[in-house]
């Protein structure tokens, strides 16, 4: 049988903060502040990752886009003729 090992964070916070989590624990029917605070801080945790992981998924997504980010490629013919046609609508629809 495997053996739960509990561990522990540690979070300062002020009074008013507190008092509003403990508010919203009570509300939310949580057991204890700590079961509240573990359930959203794991809610948030699985989120972040996920949209992370939906942009890069990869190490090697990672790297590409970074070394596009750092090195960015020459315009060519056709980035060059979209910026133009962009400068000519955004004259015509916007003059300031």
């Amino acid at each position: 049988m495997e053996t739960i090992i509990n561990d522990r964070i540690h979070v300062r916070i002020n009074k008013e903060q507190k008092k509003l989590i403990k508010y919203a624990s009570e509300l939310s029917g949580f057991k204890s502040l700590s079961e509240f605070v573990v359930f959203h801080i794991h809610v948030q945790v699985i989120k972040i990752i996920e949209e992370h992981n939906t942009i890069l998924n990869t190490i090697e997504d990672k790297k590409t886009f970074l070394e596009a980010i750092l090195n960015p490629a020459a315009p060519n013919a056709a980035l060059k003729k979209a910026r133009l046609n962009y400068l000519k609508f955004k004259k015509a629809n916007f003059p300031c």
